[in-house]
């Protein structure tokens, strides 16, 4: 009998379309929709021998663990993160195996947030359907000061991309990031405060660990220009807890651009953000993107086929 393998929160269902998924006869692969709303979810978690997870979208926790009693593996696509309770895993006897990822596309994502928010692209597109013409005046990034926080694989490709537009490039975040920086010849400011307080647009590309987690304050937001933009493609929790909303009506800094929120999905058409017309929100797209999924679950599902064939050696809590 083939070894079930269940993708949960498959938003789009976009896994069926990966042919490779389905080439082993030896395994089976269903993807599920939206946990919370899929009505077969429990049926075919209950059967399901091993879970290859997107990204961080699923908690996999004691709860979660008791609705898979054959479960023998976890599969993460990219590096596993806190979504995972590692111990409650080891204590259910299930492994867990991280995969790889690229960057490329949550940088495309980033710059693209960065351009139609500075052009007002999105609201000068929606005005012109309904029939005005010339509704907007954005603003070229030309000159402007980019402040990159966090300069990780993402980061460096944002430096690229800014120094091509005629931006300048200065970057803040570990000892080891600006000392990197420097080496590729970007500005590192004198302070934390200067570097929230020069920057046109401040893009984040931290990881959420322990010590980043809530680390942009309310005072940094405070320091910001009225004009400038906020980009997070990143994750919501690295920002503390409320405060880019009050930051934003509060004017400082002007304008948000945001792929990452602290509940998601988010379907709440009245959340704050979506009634701003200074915030520009994508739905957690920067990976979402057809070379990154085939890179992502190809590497995903050849570790469960190669645990299953009897290799552990990737295995990180055995």
């Amino acid at each position: 009998m083939a070894i079930h393998i269940v993708i949960p929160d498959d938003y789009q269902l976009a896994t069926q379309q990966l042919d490779f998924l389905q080439q082993n006869e030896k395994f089976q692969c269903s993807a599920l929709g939206d946990l919370s709303k899929d009505s077969m979810a429990d049926h075919q978690l209950s059967s399901a021998e091993a879970l290859i997870l997107i990204r961080e979208r699923t908690v996999i926790d004691e709860a979660f663990l008791r609705r898979t009693p054959k479960l023998k593996l976890i599969s993460q696509t990219g590096k596993l993160a806190r979504n995972v309770d590692i111990d409650a895993c080891t204590r259910a006897g299930v492994a867990i195996v991280e995969g790889t990822g690229s960057p490329v596309a949550p940088a495309e994502l980033t710059w693209l947030l960065i351009m139609a928010s500075r052009r007002k692209l999105v609201s000068s597109v929606n005005a012109m359907e309904q029939g005005h013409w010339q509704t907007e005046i954005g603003s070229a990034v030309n000159i402007q000061v980019i402040g990159i926080l966090g300069y990780g694989k993402i980061g460096k490709r944002i430096a690229s991309y800014a120094a091509v537009f005629g931006m300048q490039v200065q970057v803040w975040g570990s000892l080891r990031a600006q000392e990197e920086a420097r080496t590729h010849g970007w500005k590192v400011p004198e302070s934390r405060e200067q570097f929230f307080a020069t920057s046109d647009v401040l893009t984040v590309h931290q990881r959420l660990v322990a010590t980043t987690e809530g680390n942009i304050t309310p005072a940094d937001l405070a320091l910001m220009k009225k004009d400038a933009l906020f980009v997070n493609t990143s994750r919501a929790e690295l920002v503390a807890e409320g405060a880019l909303l009050n930051a934003l009506k509060q004017g400082r800094p002007g304008f948000a651009a945001l792929d990452v929120y602290e509940e998601e999905p988010l379907y709440d058409t009245q959340h704050p953000y979506l009634l701003m017309p200074n915030v520009l929100c994508t739905p957690h797209l920067g990976y979402v993107e057809k070379a990154s999924y085939e890179l992502y679950f190809r590497t995903a599902f050849e570790n469960v086929v190669r645990y299953f064939e009897g290799d552990s050696s990737q295995v990180i809590n055995g």
